[in-house]
């Protein structure tokens, strides 16, 4: 007979946050189901589109539930090494190998040497992912910015960027020249998410931010054109978060409080939480 374990011996699971990490991992199977099922009906020479659709579909729904695990979190001060691994392993599904295997099917495939830009694209992001889990190990993880471009936010970048181009070839069995675009975008996002370049993490932002009525309006329009058109508004809204990174350092100290809601920048820093990596 075994013998028992100490206290503390079992990690702590809050199960708020760790649900919506599981349904991040839910969406990032599911996604990678679609992926294969759509690689099946297309070599039998029959429609794929509509999987790729659902694919896509599931991994920005990945995004959202890996945004909520992080909030809840935060929220409830329920971080916890545990939420911290769980998260990343869940990421490593949803953010890692469902786009790669996503950008394989659809662009990669056509190249000789595609499978490498894939997997480029994964082990960037398990690198990335590592990272930060070392740095928030460390003591390191109170930080309020990303170092290096997050793996959700590429998977989005890489989802929402396909998305629009099926959309403008609608109706073509080939991407033709989009293709290289999204094999040049797959390459630089793969090299971004482990840069030096810090992106905000808009921790401070929550339920409790105050702001006034003409950005909440311009937040509310934001949200309604990108469930209206949902085509291409997603795209843009990652690419802008990308760019952002490189405008960033020029841009004054109040403009980046006022853009990335950063209104506890005196306060102690808060411990890491199970968030985005």
């Amino acid at each position: 007979m075994s013998e028992p374990q100490r206290d503390g011996a079992f990690p702590k699971i809050y199960l708020l946050p760790n649900l919506m990490t599981a349904g991040n991992l839910l969406c990032g199977f599911y996604a990678t189901l679609r992926i294969l099922e759509g690689a099946l009906l297309r070599d039998d020479g029959l429609a794929s589109t509509g999987k790729f659709h659902e694919a896509i579909g599931f991994i920005l729904a990945a995004c959202v539930f890996d945004l909520l695990d992080g909030r809840f979190a935060r929220m409830a001060r329920s971080e916890s090494a545990f939420g911290r691994e769980f998260d990343s392993l869940a990421d490593i599904v949803s953010f890692g190998i469902a786009p790669a295997l996503m950008i394989y099917q659809i662009v990669l495939r056509n190249f000789e040497q595609g499978w490498l830009v894939a997997f480029l694209y994964l082990l960037c992001g398990a690198m990335r992912l590592a990272r930060f889990n070392c740095i928030a190990a460390a003591g390191g993880g109170a930080d309020k910015d990303f170092r290096g471009f997050p793996i959700p936010a590429a998977a989005g970048g890489i989802s929402s960027g396909t998305l629009l181009i099926l959309w403008l070839e609608e109706g073509a069995r080939e991407l033709g020249n989009w293709k290289y675009l999204l094999l040049a975008l797959t390459v630089f996002l793969s090299f971004m998410m482990f840069s030096r370049f810090r992106y905000p993490s808009f921790k401070a932002l929550n339920w409790r931010t105050q702001k006034s009525i003409p950005r909440f309006v311009i937040v509310l329009l934001l949200l309604i054109y990108t469930v209206k058109y949902y085509e291409w508004m997603p795209a843009i809204i990652f690419i802008s978060y990308l760019l952002y990174g490189f405008l960033r350092p020029f841009l004054s100290r109040r403009m980046r409080r006022e853009l990335e809601d950063d209104e506890e920048e005196d306060d102690p820093p808060a411990p890491p939480a199970a968030g985005v990596p």
